[in-house]
């Protein structure tokens, strides 16, 4: 369902772009987040941004796939499935004009941005950045999310870290790192993050569960880590309640809003 324009004065808008690796929850947050705000009183749009998706939990405002038809690149240019969507995650940025037009007719509060699956193809090709950059808003953050299945264990912790680190540097954006599935990993949650705000208890969990050369190659990419800043605490977000969500719009405000929140 479309917005229609809104007539008052231009709003401040911000932007909340959610990153992650496949199945980690994006569009599942995405929603949350859509529903939070709404609830709360604010305009938010939700620009989706894979052109590969099949369906979405939330009703999209700005939908690439209304610019780029994934199936039709693979067989025009006889490609495969990862080859038509770097492909069409190309000529997305191209469109950045009529994608800021359908925002602007909007005018919301809040525009959410659900990243690709893949979030290679849009953290690290020149059209990610570009999009990044060129989307006008008035504050821009990240929200990156750390998906809770994969991060049971310290060594696959500190693996995310690490990709979490690089996506924020190849964005250039102020990011929020949150863990989701907190609802299937209750067992392990406390572990983790106790891991997220102790380098100490993060070393020796690693020692206990890795050999002599795995130690010594993850303590030296977990303190190159913290040494720039990493050492912070998760946010926990649950995928079906949207318990959580208050703690991240809390972060977020502090981010785009100067810290003030939107009401519960």
């Amino acid at each position: 369902m479309k917005y229609k324009q809104r007539e008052e004065i231009k709003t401040r808008l911000k932007t909340i772009f959610v990153t992650g690796t496949a199945g980690s929850g994006k569009s599942s947050l995405t929603s949350k987040l859509l529903e939070y705000y709404t609830r709360n009183g604010a305009n938010v749009a939700v620009l989706n941004l894979d052109p590969g998706v099949e369906s979405m939990p939330y009703n999209c405002d700005v939908d690439v796939r209304d610019y780029v038809d994934y199936v039709s690149i693979m067989q025009q240019y006889s490609l495969g499935p990862n080859g038509a969507l770097v492909m069409a995650n190309d000529l997305i940025a191209s469109k950045i004009d009529e994608i800021q037009n359908e925002v602007d007719q909007i005018n919301p509060d809040y525009l959410i941005v659900d990243t690709p699956g893949q979030i290679e193809l849009f953290a690290y090709r020149s059209s990610g950045r570009f999009i990044v950059d060129n989307l006008r808003s008035d504050e821009k953050t990240s929200i990156f999310l750390f998906d809770g299945s994969i991060v049971t264990t310290p060594v696959n912790f500190v693996s995310i870290a690490l990709l979490a680190t690089s996506i924020r540097l190849r964005l250039n954006l102020p990011t929020i790192n949150a863990i989701t599935k907190t609802d299937v990993i209750d067992t392990k949650l406390k572990d983790i993050l106790q891991w997220s705000t102790s380098l100490s208890t993060l070393e020796n969990a690693i020692s206990k569960d890795t050999d002599g050369e795995t130690y010594a190659l993850t303590t030296s990419i977990l303190r190159g880590l913290n040494l720039n800043g990493f050492a912070q605490g998760l946010i926990p977000i649950s995928n079906l309640t949207g318990e959580g969500i208050v703690n991240l719009e809390s972060a977020l405000s502090r981010i785009l809003n100067l810290g003030e929140e939107v009401e519960g």
